[in-house]
């Protein structure tokens, strides 16, 4: 490729993740095998990531003489801190999912019995795409529009102080008080039911 098919590239690919990350539904990567470079970019870019057991991450492009540059440097030091990613980006090293677990770069992987959010993990089988299917059956289980909404305080609040991220969390929170699914869960919990929610 030419510097400028480079750029046109890189260009076209950060867009595609930032759009990505700025979706406004929740986004969950499954990563079964080897992600490395603008595939563990692509996943960075998800509000979650999960992993099978043989999957394996880095950003690996310092051993190529370059660096990650579809958002990885930003995104992954955001995620893990500094250290840790300079740690991993300059060594290009390649982890498994324990490891990547416990730097903070994937949320669960398949065998994880620390954690235990997912009470039933037993139709699970080595795949992280199965995995990924039960967080979003969790996820899909509660109110879409206080997801929604929790996402958007979230995201939109790591990228300021505390008190503007405070009045962002209070408009969002007002959003949720007068939808139908606030009043549903509601009387779902004081009738000791499961919640039939509309996304209203």
């Amino acid at each position: 490729m030419t510097q400028q098919e480079v750029w046109d590239f890189l260009y076209t690919l950060k867009q595609t993740f930032s759009e990505l990350e700025e979706l406004q539904i929740p986004t969950i990567a499954a990563l079964d095998g080897a992600a490395f470079g603008g595939g563990l970019e692509m996943a960075l870019s998800c509000d979650m990531r999960v992993a099978g057991k043989k999957g394996i991450l880095g950003l690996t492009e310092t051993s190529l003489a370059i660096i990650p540059g579809a958002g990885g440097t930003q995104r992954l030091t955001k995620l893990i801190g500094a250290s840790k990613a300079k740690e991993l980006i300059y060594t290009s090293a390649r982890i498994n999912p324990e490891l990547s677990y416990q730097y903070g770069v994937i949320s669960d992987y398949v065998g994880n019995n620390e954690k235990r959010q997912i009470a039933d993990t037993k139709g699970v089988s080595n795949s992280g795409y199965e995995l990924a299917l039960e967080w979003a059956r969790r996820i899909a289980m509660q109110g879409p529009v206080a997801v929604k909404m929790a996402k958007k305080a979230i995201d939109m609040g790591a990228h300021t102080d505390l008190k503007t991220g405070l009045g962002i969390e209070h408009q969002c929170y007002t959003t949720v008080l007068g939808t139908e699914d606030r009043n549903e869960g509601l009387l779902a919990f004081k009738e000791k039911r499961k919640p039939i929610y509309k996304g209203k």
